[in-house]
């Protein structure tokens, strides 16, 4: 069926990404995964293409689209090609802006925003601890007043695009006695004393995403970094997760919907038994599976994103998006790589690359089990 959400604006601004992604990013792909993150001419050169500042006012060099069907095609566009170039740019665009232009004081904007949507400035967000992994609510990293100063001590891990930020957007625990609602967010610029990182993590997949430990040695910071209100952070958190998780689910539909195609165009090239092997029964109902499963999905991930711009769409519509969006795309990609063969293990051919990079999406963005025990709660249970 005919996907039905976008309108010729977004189909133009489709073509335009496409065109910069084939043009600047595929030639150039292999190096990514080499280096383990993304250069920073990448983010200059989508700056200047207007696709970083989506969500960032006009006046603050952004495009104020004001319509998350754009930045829902843009991560399309982005999956298509690498699922690490969908979550590093996701990263910037859907989930730190919001907290950046919804919270941010007037200075704070000024300061970073124009940067953030050019490409100059990179950011990261910084929620999960090594002993924390999805309990964002269990935070050690403190932040400890000191005169009208803050110092902040502790550490973060598995933070993307940890490796390359300039500006990361970190929580941290204010008020030691009131859990869940002692948390803050701090803006910590890279060149803050006392910031390090460590090596950028060797993954199993999205070799192109650079993913650091980040740490906080007498981290002084005045009271102009602190984003929002003192001790709301976990319920700010609370607020966006949503963006971010139907953000993922845009994604990872994008992706295996690509890499479906290939292996139908490989399952009609190749040949065993005298004729394609798309046509042997097993496969060709195998295949008939695949392709309802991700337009099925499709099209819960579009009713969503048309949900969220009408401001309708829930923590509950987001935890279903992201649990079955991610089910389906790992479920279809073991097929895709069992359907290539020996081909689909080797890292030559995308398929492989593609079954790994997804793994990590039932883990990232609240686990699938975190997913479903929100679903159960908001069944009564």
């Amino acid at each position: 069926m005919r996907r039905s959400i976008y309108d010729d604006d977004h189909d133009a601004f489709r073509a335009t990404c496409a065109a910069f992604l084939d043009r600047t990013v595929a030639p150039h792909l292999e190096t990514y995964i080499e280096d383990k993150g993304l250069p920073r001419e990448f983010w200059l050169e989508a700056g200047k293409q207007g696709l970083l500042g989506l969500e960032i006012p006009e006046e603050l060099g952004g495009s104020g689209a004001e319509d998350f069907r754009f930045n829902a095609v843009w991560a399309e566009e982005l999956s298509k090609i690498s699922a690490a170039l969908g979550s590093c740019t996701s990263i910037h665009c859907d989930i730190v802006a919001p907290y950046l232009v919804d919270l941010g004081t007037e200075e704070q904007k000024r300061r970073w925003l124009p940067g953030f949507a050019s490409g100059e400035i990179l950011s990261a967000i910084a929620m999960t601890e090594p002993g924390g992994g999805s309990d964002l609510a269990a935070l050690k990293t403190t932040a400890v007043r000191d005169g009208d100063d803050w110092v902040i001590n502790g550490s973060k891990t598995f933070i993307t695009n940890g490796f390359s930020a300039d500006l990361i957007v970190t929580a941290v625990r204010t008020s030691p006695d009131k859990g869940a609602k002692g948390i803050t967010l701090f803006g910590i610029e890279a060149t803050d004393e006392g910031f390090s990182r460590g090596r950028k993590l060797d993954k199993v997949g999205q070799s192109e995403s650079d993913t650091a430990e980040l740490f906080f040695d007498n981290v002084r910071v005045g009271p102009d970094r602190i984003i929002g209100e003192v001790d709301r952070g976990f319920i700010y958190m609370m607020e966006r997760l949503p963006q971010e998780r139907l953000s993922c689910a845009v994604s990872n539909i994008a992706h295996v919907k690509q890499i479906l195609a290939e292996t139908i165009t490989y399952a009609h090239d190749r040949k065993a038994f005298g004729q394609s092997i798309g046509a042997l029964q097993h496969n060709k109902f195998l295949l008939a599976e695949m392709v309802t499963s991700v337009e099925v999905a499709e099209a819960f991930v579009d009713a969503g994103v048309q949900a969220h711009g009408a401001g309708e769409f829930t923590a509950t519509d987001a935890a279903k998006a992201k649990w079955w969006s991610s089910q389906v795309q790992n479920d279809v990609l073991d097929h895709c790589v069992q359907i290539h063969g020996g081909y689909g293990f080797m890292n030559e051919y995308r398929v492989a690359r593609a079954w790994r990079d997804a793994r990590v999406s039932k883990i990232w963005a609240g686990s699938n089990e975190i997913m479903k025990e929100l679903i159960g709660r908001d069944l009564g249970f």
